[in-house]
């Protein structure tokens, strides 16, 4: 049967069960789940981590190691059983029919082989082509993923490529023998947004010409929206709810869809006026499910008796709508339309005095050229900050926002004190820090700067327990005489980021990732800090928890009046909590205003660009469309002139090549709203809205 003839779904997953077997017990990780995805169709899977949407890929894939098998249900590959195929007949189907794209881009690829190597690799191995034809595919592929010289990038190794660089390339592998299914499974959480939004839709483009179905894995509600047909949402191994876009981003009928979308900052929610609203409790482990309903302990609309029966809630279909499906007993029986009950309003803290004050902050690293082979030779000049200028006040906060490269976290490093600043002036509270490392500066400047870190895993010792881990900075900072005062305020410190008391005796390893990142939170307000720079701190969180954090985040400052740098390169959450907002691009501030300054043209054309990547989980916003070419410039050479010209859409409309021979100076185009642009005011002032919502 060659690849067109086949006219029925693709793929048919109908009722599949995965459990893992460890020595005590059998783990359910998958049950009961079914979905369908038609030829040309794009369906996404979404959920929380943990909730088996991986799994389901991998039972595809059969690849489930040893622990792990398929113990109900079927998957049929173009009404083929796959339960039934050889070792050799999935062999043959993995590579040339069925194709995997994974999160990590440097793990499909080898280090020690040139690109241009592997991609040939594909349909030698698969289609028995000689290494001629095999060369030209490879180039084909390499230009439609849109990727600048081919050839040099044939010829180059992984390494010598960005992480958007090799994504692309991946891409590139799996579409080599034109696959009829591609699974992605979160292929762009490690991109920059604006890498995302070019990859996201190059890989629309590429399922259109090549007409390749995709299952797309995702917690990212807005990309699924902009990438897919279909929807299927799973919770604790469950599909509880799948339909089209439309009717389930819109015509929601099952409870966790509908918390879903409550806690993500879509266009209006607000931190004071319009609170986000988390899910409560915490996602149930696979052998600790309750019995009936899994989401029922965490449901708004729960019915004691009814959703904990310990009986199977099958999936039912909802009248009139295009094959959209529910697990909820209740789903008939819900008022789908009535208003969310008000969050608690509050108050805004008042914003007071400058605390912070950078002026004409230079950091420069200096690296031989040849620092690959063992340094020596000259020295070239890595300009990570440029004159950087801004201060921030109490109870502000300050969102710094840009891709990776941006210079976001340098600065931080000086602020922190663990790099010492180039040139230019830190102030804090009117004392120079600058020029201070931290082994030098004494225990109130330290507590009074204190960070929060992306990866929550990473920051807490996984020998020590959580009460330990906040007390020995109540120590370092000096604060309480004895041990029981410091013991008295760590339980403060917890009973802050809304953490039991009892959590205080707990390892690291018993917390879940939410759970762990408030910790750290309590850690950094151990010292009464002044300042808190929060870098990417929800990132690697969860959606629903992301709400909370985000939220617990500000009430400490309303209470503490705390300064908050917040680095992200999520515009959504930006809008949301932000008081200003700073966009950088290769070390220099391109823009700085209130929120709702930056968020509005007049823009930079680089915020405009970053503005239109952010995917919206919501179909009543309309954006420009504006996918930026190319890659950021290399910090150790950047381009001459203004540092975004070589990407600008906007560049032809400076007349003189100005923007290629003279950085920009700063101009100011509004009460605390700058940007550095050589635009004219006439041109900036043509500048329509990005994002709009549709009038209801």
């Amino acid at each position: 049967m060659t690849k067109q003839d086949y006219d029925g779904p693709i793929l048919e997953i109908d009722k599949l069960s995965i459990s893992f077997f460890t020595r005590l017990r059998e783990i359910p990780a998958v049950m009961d789940f079914s979905v369908a995805v038609q030829p040309g169709e794009a369906v996404g899977l979404v959920g929380e981590s943990g909730c088996g949407k991986s799994t389901v890929a991998l039972g595809v894939m059969r690849d489930l190691g040893k622990n792990g098998r398929i113990v109900g249900g079927s998957i049929k590959f173009k009404g083929r059983d796959m339960g039934q195929m050889s070792d050799e007949e999935l062999r043959d189907l993995r590579g040339s029919e069925i194709a995997m794209i994974y999160q990590e881009p440097m793990a499909s690829l080898n280090p020690a082989m040139k690109i241009g190597k592997q991609l040939m690799e594909v349909p030698m191995i698969h289609q028995g082509l000689g290494e001629k034809d095999a060369y030209d595919r490879a180039l084909q592929v390499v230009t439609d993923v849109k990727l600048p010289d081919p050839k040099r990038i044939l010829e180059s190794f992984p390494h010598q490529l960005s992480g958007g660089q090799q994504q692309r390339i991946v891409i590139a592998m799996a579409l080599m023998s034109e696959p009829s299914l591609l699974i992605l499974d979160e292929p762009t959480t490690a991109l920059d947004v604006t890498v995302e939004a070019a990859v996201v839709e190059l890989v629309k483009e590429l399922g259109e010409k090549y007409g390749t179905s995709m299952l797309f894995i995702s917690h990212n509600l807005g990309l699924v929206l902009e990438t897919c047909d279909r929807i299927c949402v799973m919770y604790s191994g469950e599909a509880v709810e799948t339909g089209s876009i439309e009717d389930v981003f819109d015509k929601m009928q099952h409870p966790y869809t509908q918390a879903l979308f409550r806690s993500i900052p879509l266009p209006g929610a607000d931190k004071n006026s319009r609170p986000l609203k988390a899910i409560p409790g915490n996602f149930p482990l696979p052998h600790e499910r309750p019995p009936g309903c899994n989401f029922g302990p965490r449901c708004d609309y729960f019915e004691d008796g009814r959703c904990n029966q310990n009986i199977a809630i099958p999936m039912e279909p909802i009248e009139g709508d295009d094959r959209h499906w529910t697990r909820c007993l209740k789903f008939s029986e819900i008022d789908w339309d009535a208003p969310m009950e008000l969050m608690e309003q509050k108050t805004k803290g008042e914003i007071g005095n400058v605390v912070l004050k950078m002026d004409n902050l230079k950091k420069y690293y200096e690296v031989a050229a040849n620092a690959l082979f063992g340094g020596g030779g000259e020295k070239k000049v890595v300009k990570a900050n440029e004159t950087l200028s801004f201060e921030a006040r109490e109870s502000e906060t300050l969102a710094i926002v840009g891709e990776s490269g941006c210079g976001k976290s340098t600065f931080a490093k000086v602020l922190m004190g663990l790099e010492t600043a180039t040139d230019g002036q830190i102030l804090l509270d009117n004392r120079n820090i600058e020029q201070v490392p931290i082994e030098d500066r004494d225990a109130k400047t330290v507590g009074e700067v204190q960070m929060v870190f992306q990866n929550p895993f990473d920051t807490l010792n996984p020998s020590m327990t959580v009460g330990r881990q906040i007390m020995r900075a109540l120590e370092i900072f000096g604060i309480g005489d004895t041990e029981a005062d410091r013991r008295k305020r760590m339980l403060e410190l917890l009973d802050l980021v809304k953490l039991p008391r009892e959590f205080a005796d707990r390892m690291p390893r018993q917390l879940s990732g939410g759970q762990k990142q408030r910790v750290g939170i309590a850690r950094a307000f151990a010292g009464d800090a002044r300042i808190v720079v929060a870098d990417e701190p929800v990132s690697a969180l969860d959606v629903s928890v992301q709400a909370a954090v985000t939220d617990l985040l500000m009430e400490i400052q309303r209470e503490q009046k705390t300064t908050l740098l917040f680095i992200s390169h999520d515009l959504s959450i930006v809008r949301y909590l932000s008081d200003r907002v700073m966009v950088m691009y290769l070390g220099h501030v391109v823009e700085l205003g209130t929120t709702d300054q930056v968020f509005s043209p007049p823009y930079h054309p680089y915020t405009e660009a970053l503005l239109s990547a952010v995917p919206i989980a919501d179909t009543s916003v309309e954006k420009q469309h504006i996918v930026l070419e190319g890659d950021i410039p290399s910090a150790m050479n950047p381009p001459p002139g203004c540092p975004f010209q070589t990407r600008c859409r906007w560049k032809s409309e400076v007349p003189g090549g100005l923007c290629e021979k003279e950085v920009p100076p700063v101009r100011h185009l509004a009460e605390g709203h700058q940007v550095k642009c050589h635009l004219s005011d006439e041109k900036l002032a043509e500048m329509t809205p990005v994002i709009k919502v549709a009038a209801e």
